[in-house]
């Protein structure tokens, strides 16, 4: 199993905390030198400046995912500062308040679907356009299980995150034979700040949640990581086009 990402070049979106930081400090223990982006500029800057203190190499951006000019800067950043780009974990999103289909506002579910759809879609366009010059590389989409059921009050994010399915799927068979792997991961319920969140507005809904867990507890950032590390590897060589369901469970029941 080789998860080495020596000489290599990452960038994760979201790495300001959660999942996104954890897996910017996977690439960059496994030798990998990072571009951390998040709208957070604050959180990000300190987040690299933690990677750079233990001897890795990172740099922070600032970047809106829903804005594609600030994408287009990001990815531009990353290979001028960096000299290419050979992992990428699409990973910035955000949640919603639970809401009926028939009261949910319009304005809401625009602003999911502009970070959690768009923003992908943003991101994916201009790595493509790195990467492919390079002919090889891997991007990683982070969906959520809410890519592959449904709950009741929540279609707006569900949509967001069926929708990164599909345009993992359908991009992967474009680049499929040019080098390029493009697949997704989907994970449960984990312990990050925006499910932190989740549990203060909703504890009711998050507690029967926790009990339809087979494993009998939320998952870690590291569990995501470790995952999207395997995927950006060569260990993953064969895997395109691929949701990666990491839930403990959930949706086997």
């Amino acid at each position: 199993m080789n998860l080495s990402f020596e000489n290599k070049v990452a960038l994760v979106t979201g790495a300001g905390s959660g999942i996104g930081l954890t897996t910017a400090r996977g690439f960059a223990e496994a030798g990998a030198a990072v571009a951390l982006a998040d709208l957070n500029e604050n959180a990000v800057r300190s987040a690299a400046e933690e990677l750079i203190s233990a001897g890795h190499k990172a740099m922070a951006i600032r970047c809106n995912v829903a804005d594609e000019a600030e994408v287009a800067a990001m990815v531009e950043r990353t290979a001028s500062v960096f000299g290419r780009l050979d992992a990428a974990f699409n990973n910035a999103g955000v949640q919603c308040a639970a809401a009926e289909t028939a009261d949910a506002s319009s304005e809401e579910f625009d602003r999911v679907n502009a970070i959690n759809l768009r923003g992908v879609w943003n991101c994916m366009k201009y790595e493509l356009r790195q990467i492919r010059k390079q002919g090889s590389g891997a991007i990683v989409n982070c969906s959520s299980i809410a890519g592959v059921i449904g709950i009741p009050d929540r279609a707006m994010y569900h949509a967001s995150k069926h929708g990164v399915i599909g345009l993992t799927k359908s991009a992967a068979l474009e680049y499929a034979s040019r080098g390029i792997r493009i697949n997704a991961v989907c994970p449960g319920t984990i312990e990050t700040p925006m499910v932190a969140d989740m549990w203060a507005k909703d504890p009711d809904a998050m507690k029967e949640n926790l009990r339809d867990l087979p494993i009998g507890r939320m998952g870690r950032p590291e569990e995501i990581a470790a995952a999207v590390l395997w995927l950006c590897s060569p260990c993953a060589s064969f895997v395109i086009g691929h949701a990666l369901v990491v839930d403990g469970g959930y949706t086997a029941r």
